[in-house]
């Protein structure tokens, strides 16, 4: 079985056990954001600024705040299926496309859409085969935390470049490569053991990670076209190892050029 295939399923199995990244969003939260008050995660705890949905998503000027900069905009939530994010930019008035390898974590986004009267459209598939959307068909693409599940990114970024129109945005949550130095059962035991030469692929809860590197993470991005023009770091509470260490997620901003 191919590390697709094999993570699809473990999406699967991981989606209906209702894990946190399984978790739809509320009524209260859509009812907000229809109001313009919502917020959004690419890391496991730090808000997504709202200047970076700004005015300056494919050019266009957008109203004061996220929901005005969205509304009427082509949003594709890349391998962020989950009934979180994707029903959060539809009742901001995006028309969004949730696009993800886990038919369950699609069938979340469903659900809510449905649930709250949301045109949302879901495509099944892989993140490195963009080829279901036309040439220049999105303003912005939304990949939370993910690309460490694909067994190659720069073939990611390359059709995210195509399919965003110029001036279009990236925003990317990405796992720091350093993470994966770490031998998996002792770093969720409070231990930090160095045991793997990087790049490296390993399994952890039942899915197949991949460490990947700065160099195609991140110089993948600029050389697919696209301009680096912010980025953040994060830390999540759950990785109780690295606390107070170092943050161990990265959020970037990318515009097409």
């Amino acid at each position: 079985m191919d590390s697709y295939e094999h993570n699809r399923q473990a999406w699967n199995a991981f989606a209906a056990s209702g894990g946190m990244w399984s978790t739809p969003v509320s009524p209260e939260e859509i009812a907000r954001a229809r109001g313009g008050d919502w917020s959004v995660l690419l890391t496991p705890t730090k808000p997504v600024p709202a200047a970076w949905f700004g005015a300056d998503v494919a050019g266009q000027p957008g109203s004061a705040g996220p929901s005005g900069s969205l509304r009427g905009k082509d949003v594709l939530g890349l391998a962020s299926g989950g009934g979180q994010q994707c029903p959060i930019f539809a009742a901001a008035g995006a028309r969004v496309t949730s696009f993800d390898a886990s038919d369950v974590q699609l069938s979340l986004d469903r659900a809510v859409a449905e649930r709250e009267g949301l045109a949302l459209r879901t495509v099944q598939g892989n993140m490195k085969d963009l080829s279901a959307f036309a040439d220049a068909s999105f303003d912005l693409v939304f990949n939370p935390c993910s690309v460490s599940f694909v067994d190659a990114v720069e073939p990611v970024w390359r059709e995210v470049a195509r399919v965003l129109r110029p001036g279009g945005v990236l925003l990317s949550g990405l796992t720091n490569p350093w993470f994966y130095l770490f031998d998996v059962p002792r770093f969720d035991a409070g231990e930090l053991a160095i045991v793997h030469r990087l790049p490296v692929s390993i399994e952890a809860d039942g899915m197949v990670e991949f460490s990947h590197t700065i160099d195609t993470l991140i110089g993948g991005q600029l050389r697919a076209g696209l301009a680096l023009v912010d980025l953040f770091e994060d830390e999540w509470d759950a990785w109780a190892a690295l606390k107070g260490i170092a943050p161990a997620f990265i959020a970037t901003r990318a515009i097409k050029r």
